[in-house]
């Protein structure tokens, strides 16, 4: 790839929430369901694929997805179930995935392209030794992935051709396909091997990013 502007995504690619799995494969062992770690990570992956979360979050979009994902793992849920998971995972805190330490090695040019709320300058900061030239956060740019619009402000903040960005990002739906539309390269992180069978260029940790630039 010829690059000369990187751009991340930032929940699922830098920054993720670890209590998270844990939490809810909590929560299910004390309603009488244990299910391994790496398979209850998958399947909420897969459903947060197909379920648009907005830029605030409540109980009532929990409820709904929760819902979803349960569904998808064979189980009935009900209002105590969805309740004790809510209560479990709310406002577990965000911390950048351990691979970003790959990031402060980079030359090229980086900003992040992400739906967020108002908290995302913060929240990338805890990412030690990377500076992100471009922060644009749906909350505030006032539009969201997938809309071609989010991207043709990336390329505006980055002040070159669509071509030279490399956009990195986990999720096909929001990252992968919207950035090829608007005419630049992509990079899939699958940190859990989920697409091996894609037809995208795939990485399953950011220190393998210097090698397919």
């Amino acid at each position: 790839m010829c690059a000369k502007a990187l751009i991340f995504d930032a929940a699922n690619t830098l920054l993720h929430k670890p209590a998270l799995y844990p939490a809810i494969a909590g929560v299910l062992a004390k309603y009488g369901v244990d299910i391994p770690l790496d398979f209850l990570a998958a399947r909420h992956r897969l459903v947060s694929e197909v379920v648009l979360f907005p830029d605030t979050t409540s109980k009532d979009f929990y409820h709904e997805f929760n819902a979803h994902f349960l569904r998808s793992l064979g189980i009935a849920s009900n209002t105590e179930l969805l309740d004790a998971m809510f209560a479990a995972c709310t406002y577990l805190p965000w911390a950048p995935f351990a691979d970003t330490a790959a990031l402060s090695g980079m030359t090229l040019p980086m900003g992040v392209l992400s739906n967020w709320d108002s908290t995302l300058r913060d929240k990338l900061a805890h990412i030690e030794g990377v500076n992100f030239e471009w922060v644009l956060g749906s909350a505030e740019v006032g539009v969201r992935k997938p809309d071609p619009l989010f991207f043709e402000k990336a390329v505006t903040a980055t002040g070159v051709g669509a071509s030279e960005i490399v956009y990195v990002g986990d999720s096909i739906r929001l990252d992968i396909e919207p950035a090829l539309r608007a005419g630049m390269q992509a990079i899939l992180v699958d940190r859990d091997h989920l697409y091996v069978n894609g037809n995208v260029p795939r990485i399953d940790s950011l220190d393998q990013l210097i090698a397919h630039l």
